[in-house]
């Protein structure tokens, strides 16, 4: 019963293929983390130009519901 043990112990130990996934849960994470940051650091650009595009957009419109032939 005591070899049991030690080779499953043994090949418990020695088995890698979890380590593959915490790996690319990892690099996953980074990137997720990296995005978030390089949105927040743009921020203010980001709404000012979606602001801008959203009032071009009304204002042109706007000018289509009020043209008459």
């Amino acid at each position: 019963m005591e070899i049991i043990v030690k080779n499953i112990a043994k090949r418990f130990i020695s088995d890698e293929s979890g380590a593959t996934a915490i790996e690319y849960g990892m690099v996953a994470a980074m990137i997720g983390i990296a995005i978030v940051g390089i949105f927040a650091s743009f921020k203010t650009n980001l709404t000012t130009a979606f602001t801008t595009l959203g009032t071009g957009l009304n204002t042109q419109t706007s000018k289509l519901g009020t043209t008459t032939n």
